[in-house]
């Protein structure tokens, strides 16, 4: 009895018949690779990833910010220079381990090294150097076990995290993504009323630690300041197996899910993370009241049809600091508040086998009209000025609000503006189409050109370096070769024509083209 509902759970969560890759990012993967065993087996894929870069005016030849940095690194020997290049490298490998019968999994990422540069590591005298020094790169990414139960399967460890399109969290799965999320999850999913219900706990952020008296283990000496997330989640989803079978059998399918999400901080310790000099010796005097609260809402929605796809998902984001001081002592009188919004939507005309296909891609992301883009998060407590690129969105007790949305860095739109000078989208909109051609088919090998054009405009200008709206115009050609024997080989190319928002007003400098052309080979497992 126990034996039979086991297996029409497997069914109802879209488990295969046998082992897939052992990398479940989200709760669409979770336990949907478990099946019978009558031994312990190992299944390991992964992929090396090998990378160039050419990297033409990324500075937009406009000058400096008023806070005296250009948009983009320059060569340091002259800053007039035009051309950076560099070369990497990765390999990343996806273990996972079945107990013998029907209902365990552990499962494990590696990267090593983590996109290691050419040339990083020389033996000794650079100009003497006949060889490269071993790196100690191994970085575990994911160690989590996965338990199928009879009303569910139980997951727990440092698991991937993606949702939808990934515009909000993102495991980092795709063949050019540099980061990913992880998560410090319990995670419990199960079938119900044709949909997959699912909640989870994370820990998010703990300590600080203290050895315990075995001193490979280590204690959170206040748990008051770490920071927990709950989420719950539902969806109507199909693997790819399966969705791609019904495609190819003429039906339409449609999938969906929303999740919510709740995060909080109560306490805080920021001598345990700033970046000061010297240190404090932490103890209570260090503890302050932090009173943190965020709330996520995402929905997504998929359909797909023999000769079209279309795909979409969209965000909010509330949050609250009751104490938005990092200095002990030192109390702001109002809170800090934020509210985010974020959409982004994905289309393709023709089916993945037919030679020609087209799309139109877009998003939005909300801004804060606080000078620069505030998508990295500053420590030291500068505020940024007009016309800079990035900065943080807050300066109390004048601004109190942080309402950029931020899309994740590895949900690439493009490959030059918000891929790489910004860093990532936000407080922008922008409109993408896109079309495929398939130039050849060689046995199992495909060679294949894509062109896509991006226009994006700040939704505040004020956050731009130019104070202007129009952002600029991108164009990406692209050249692909690829087997089903694992093998993959691109060609990028791009172009942007910088518009109005990323000129230079103070110095009256206009910005100018810059392009890019990279080389990617990825060798699969």
């Amino acid at each position: 009895m126990r034996s039979s509902r086991i297996r029409a759970l497997a069914l109802g969560l879209g488990i295969l018949a046998a082992p897939a890759a052992a990398h479940a990012t989200g709760f669409t993967d979770i336990g949907n690779d478990i099946a019978a065993q009558t031994e312990t087996s190992v299944v390991v894929h992964g992929a090396f990833r090998v990378r160039g870069e050419l990297l033409y005016n990324l500075d937009l030849d406009r000058g400096l910010t008023p806070s005296g940095q250009p948009l983009f690194p320059v060569p340091l020997s002259d800053p007039k220079a035009q051309t950076l290049s560099t070369m990497d490298f990765r390999l990343r490998t996806d273990v996972a381990f079945y107990a013998p019968g029907f209902g365990v999994a552990v499962k494990a990422r590696f990267d090593a090294p983590d996109n290691l540069v050419f040339g990083s590591a020389p033996d000794g005298v650079p100009s003497g150097s006949s060889s490269q020094r071993p790196v100690a790169a191994l970085r575990l990414k994911r160690a989590y076990g996965e338990a199928l139960t009879p009303i569910g399967v139980f997951s727990a460890g440092r698991m991937g995290s993606q949702w939808g399109l990934g515009m909000l969290a993102n495991a980092g799965d795709c063949a050019d993504c540099d980061s990913g999320d992880s998560a410090d999850r319990i995670a419990f999913l199960t079938p119900a009323l044709g949909h997959i219900f699912a909640a989870s706990f994370d820990v998010s952020s703990s300590g600080p630690f203290r050895s315990r008296t075995i001193e490979t283990r280590a204690i959170d000496v206040d748990p008051s300041d770490d920071v927990r997330t709950v989420t719950l989640a539902f969806l109507r989803y199909r693997d790819d197996i399966g969705r791609e079978r019904r495609r190819k059998a003429g039906k339409i399918t449609v999938e969906y899910g929303a999740y919510f999400s709740h995060r909080w901080q109560q306490n805080d310790v920021p001598a345990d993370y700033l970046p000061i000099a010297r240190p404090p010796e932490l103890n209570a005097s260090q503890v302050m009241y932090r009173g943190y609260t965020a709330s996520a809402l995402d929905g997504w929605f998929r359909v797909t049809t023999p000769g079209f796809r279309l795909e979409m998902e969209v965000a909010g984001i509330v949050a609250n600091i009751e104490q938005g001081s990092l200095i002990p002592g030192v109390l702001l009188r109002q809170p800090v508040g934020s509210r985010q919004f974020g959409f982004a939507l994905e289309s393709e005309l023709g089916a993945p086998e037919a030679d020609f296909g087209a799309g139109l891609d877009l998003g939005l992301a909300s801004g804060d009209p606080a000078p620069g883009f505030g998508v990295k998060a500053s420590l030291t407590g500068a505020v940024p000025k007009p016309g800079d690129l990035d900065g943080s969105q807050a300066n109390t007790p004048y601004d109190n609000h942080v309402d950029n949305f931020r899309f994740h860095p590895d949900y690439h739109v493009d490959r030059i503006l918000f891929r790489e000078i910004i860093g990532t989208v936000t407080d922008a909109v922008y409109l993408r189409p896109h079309a495929r051609y398939t130039i050849a088919k060689l046995g199992p090998s495909k060679l294949t050109a894509q062109l896509a054009g991006v226009v994006s405009f700040a939704m505040e200008a004020a956050s731009t370096p130019g104070q202007k709206a129009p952002l600029g115009v991108e164009l990406d050609p692209t050249l692909t070769y690829g087997n089903r024997d694992g093998f993959n080989l691109a060609l990028e190319h791009a172009v942007l024509f910088p518009l109005a928002g990323l000129d230079n007003p103070e110095l009256k400098l206009t910005a100018k083209p810059a392009q890019s052309i990279r080389m990617r080979a990825t060798y699969a497992f």
